[in-house]
């Protein structure tokens, strides 16, 4: 019940959108005009000057608040827990085994082999049965360990598209089938994925073995990955990378928060296009997931690669990406509407349209106008208590009464003394 009158409370005080109060605004313009289902992409310069989260967005035509939600282009998920292979063994000199794979469309898979510096190759089929009467060839792919030539490892297979239930796989090379022990699969998104650059690197510099770079990221925007572009040449390399994120004049350490400590994140880029013992390989992996940060200044991103005592890559670019976020909201025909945002008092919005939220293929494409100035904007009256306002007025008011109190009871204790001390005559 508590709970429940804080929350109630909460919603009753909590601040109310009003145009005036925010910093910043962006017209927004859509081709065609019409009624119906309406989406743009929002830039890295609306996180920068947006609430955390973008908590203080709003949309507004005519003074009317219109509703809204915030998509955000879902990535490939994360690899499931391992499948457990089935009917493993040796075939023909070569290792065999299936799989059931779970009810989803996908295309990675990531088998888990024991053994060490080999190279083989995996023939996949699938069928629609468990007894695999009629086969579908999904290809031949390449996997392999160079850990021993310093250039890495890879036991991913790229299939096209599919959604067989079951897969067979024939292994032709120096793995036994003790080797073999799952494989995981990763879906496939609704949509591939886009990404927005947020930031490329403002210094780039060599320090014995390694390459540093250097990027600052505005206060509040994502960075969902490094996506790195090398040049053509080395046509084989793997090298290790290391994140280091930190606040630049971060706000001043209190005895309950301590300083802030820098966010520390490690990967590999890799690429592999070769022939060994006959056999052709091609792999590259030439993007990081970024660790997750937010912080309220801006950040300085350090992004250093071990070259070991190889030569420095040399890169096209390198850039710090985000997932693109699509703002969508239901428009009215021959309506301008406009975002606002910069009014840190405001709460994240709880909307029925984004509970409700379908998303349709022939939403009208829109986009963002440049930021300017809010020209009604004001500053939000302070609506705290008197008390909280000047809290030094209520130390002082406190000393006060200690001092009345205690001026009192000095002129009370000599009189009540000397009565005692007649009383005694």
């Amino acid at each position: 019940m508590r709970l429940g009158a804080g929350v109630l409370l909460l919603a009753v005080f909590a601040a109310s959108p009003e145009v005036r109060y925010f910093h910043y605004q962006r017209p927004i313009q859509t081709w065609p005009q019409r009624t119906g289902q309406t989406c743009f992409a929002l830039d890295a310069g609306v996180f920068a000057h947006a609430s955390s989260q973008l908590a203080d967005l709003r949309l507004f035509h005519d003074g009317i608040e219109t509703p809204y939600v915030i998509r955000v282009a879902t990535p490939v998920e994360g690899a499931q827990s391992s499948i457990t292979p089935l009917n493993v063994g040796a075939q023909g000199g070569q290792t065999v085994f299936d799989a059931e794979l779970p009810d989803t469309h996908y295309s990675d898979l990531e088998l888990d082999v024991t053994a060490r510096n080999f190279i083989a190759t995996v023939t996949v089929s699938g069928s629609r049965t468990r007894a695999g009467n009629s086969e579908t060839k999904l290809g031949a792919f390449t996997i392999f360990d160079l850990t021993g030539q310093k250039l890495g490892r890879s036991t991913v297979l790229h299939l096209p598209e599919s959604d067989f239930p079951y897969l067979h796989f024939r292994i032709a090379g120096p793995i036994s089938p003790e080797k073999i022990t799952g494989l995981s699969v990763e879906r496939l998104p609704e949509t591939p994925p886009r990404y927005k650059t947020v930031a490329e690197p403002s210094l780039t510099t060599q320090k014995g073995h390694s390459t540093i770079l250097e990027f600052t990221v505005p206060p509040h925007v994502p960075v969902d990955r490094l996506a790195f572009s090398p040049s053509v040449m080395p046509a084989l390399f793997s090298r290790d990378v290391s994140i280091s994120v930190e606040a630049v004049n971060p706000r001043p350490q209190t005895s309950e928060t301590g300083p802030q400590q820098p966010v520390i994140s490690v990967g590999n880029i890799l690429r592999v296009h070769s022939e060994q013992n006959g056999v052709r390989l091609d792999e590259e992996r030439l993007a990081i997931d970024a660790p997750s940060v937010n912080f309220d200044t801006p950040a300085k991103w350090t992004v250093t690669i071990d070259n070991g005592d190889d030569a420095p890559l040399k890169f096209v670019s390198v850039r710090l990406q985000m997932l693109e976020r699509t703002f969508c909201f239901e428009a009215a025909s021959n309506t301008s509407y406009t975002l606002f945002y910069g009014d840190p008092a405001l709460t994240a919005p709880r909307y029925d349209y984004a509970k409700l939220f379908i998303p349709q293929s022939n939403a009208t494409a829109a986009t963002a106008g440049l930021e300017e100035p809010n020209p009604t904007y004001r500053p939000r009256p302070d609506e705290r208590p008197f008390t909280e306002k000047h809290p030094a007025l209520l130390w002082v008011a406190l000393a006060a009464v200690i001092i009345l109190l205690g001026g009192i009871a000095l002129r009370s204790a000599p009189s009540g003394h000397t009565f005692e001390i007649n009383s005694r005559r």
